[in-house]
């Protein structure tokens, strides 16, 4: 073998050998150097594929094959996978939340994890983000994700969503923000974010106070930070709170039942700033007087509740009678907010303080 063949074949034989090695080392380090991000699964569509037998979406996949969908996540950050549940977020409850909050503050008390990724589905999903927002008691970065398109649809958004909320987590762009959705690339602050179309990818808004950010080109733009409000503590039980919508004709049946079948508090999603009709007030009026908390709420999406208007159903009568108003929360979220804090009070004083 000549001189020059012989160099050659070590040359070739050390990028063969060494340079493998090398690479792998780096690739290495730089892992150790990356954030700790941990992917919370509940389920959802994010996680659903079509039945091949019915057609229907179903539960799925896992945690972990959530994670091997999106390319180049390990890039972001070290990733670790803890399954919850594996449900439809129609399944899923303020006691499910509970355990959730638990589990999240659980998994954010170690100090290599640098925030939590949680999938969940859609349909609940403002709720689940609202509740975790109010209980949870570490300050790292929650990002509720999900997706509109089940896994078997060609043009799923749910990797994207994921990449985005992990790349939310490791940015200091994002700190401040609280418990968010972060969904089609805009993050959102859970008390305002509502879902506001079926099926579109483009479902979710925060109304007029608008998003937090958005998630493009691998970083956070932020744009303004949450209006947070007073948390609650966790409890280990939750009181039963009834939610009754208001509609033309409406007669309070719905109410006296609730009243009657132990319901601890009552949520009203009236008209309007807070107004209902005779039948209805006369139905509020008959749960008051069996010393039930009643928060009044209203179903139109822009603006806030107010006692204005008196006389029969008018939210000024309401608010003689001793009800709460709810402002501009949806009235599934007031809902929650009077279950924790039933939970922590029964004295009307101390109530009212958290709705206003």
């Amino acid at each position: 073998m000549t001189r020059r063949a012989f160099l050659t074949f070590f040359i070739g034989l050390f990028f063969l050998t060494a340079v493998p090695i090398m690479t792998g080392r780096a690739e290495a380090e730089n892992a150790k150097n990356l954030p700790t991000v941990v992917l919370v699964a509940t389920g959802g569509t994010i996680a659903e594929k079509k039945d091949p037998d019915t057609g229907a979406v179903v539960p799925s996949l896992s945690g972990e094959d959530l994670v091997k969908t999106v390319p180049g996540l390990g890039d972001l950050a070290r990733i670790r996978v803890e399954q919850i549940f594996n449900l439809d977020s129609s399944e899923m409850s303020p006691e499910r939340w509970l355990e959730l909050s638990r589990e999240v503050d659980r998994i954010l008390a170690d100090p290599e994890v640098a925030g939590v990724v949680v999938t969940h589905g859609t349909d609940t999903m403002e709720e689940g983000a609202y509740f975790l927002d109010l209980t949870l008691t570490s300050d790292k970065p929650v990002v509720f994700v999900g997706a509109q398109r089940s896994a078997s649809d060609p043009y799923t958004d749910g990797p994207d969503n994921i990449r985005d909320g992990v790349t939310q987590v490791v940015s200091p762009e994002a700190r401040g923000f609280g418990v968010t959705v972060t969904m089609n690339q805009y993050i959102h602050p859970a008390r305002d974010v509502r879902k506001t179309h079926t099926g579109n990818v483009m479902s979710f808004r925060s109304g007029e106070k608008g998003c937090l950010g958005y998630v493009a080109l691998g970083r956070v733009e932020a744009y303004r930070l949450p209006i947070r409000e007073r948390p609650l503590p966790r409890p280990e039980k939750l009181p039963r709170v009834d939610l009754v919508a208001v509609y033309s004709g409406s007669d309070g049946r719905l109410l006296r039942h609730s009243a009657d079948t132990g319901a601890e508090g009552l949520v009203v999603e009236a008209f309007g700033l807070g107004n209902v009709n005779t039948d209805t007030a006369e139905a509020i009026r008959y749960a008051r007087s069996k010393g039930i908390p009643v928060v009044v709420c209203t179903r139109v999406y822009y603006g806030r509740t107010a006692a204005v208007y008196g006389g029969g159903g008018g939210g000024e009568t309401l608010r003689e009678m001793g009800c709460l108003f709810g402002g501009d929360l949806t009235a599934a979220k007031a809902r929650l907010r009077l279950m924790l804090a039933l939970a922590r009070t029964r004295d009307a004083a101390e109530l009212a303080g958290y709705f206003q």
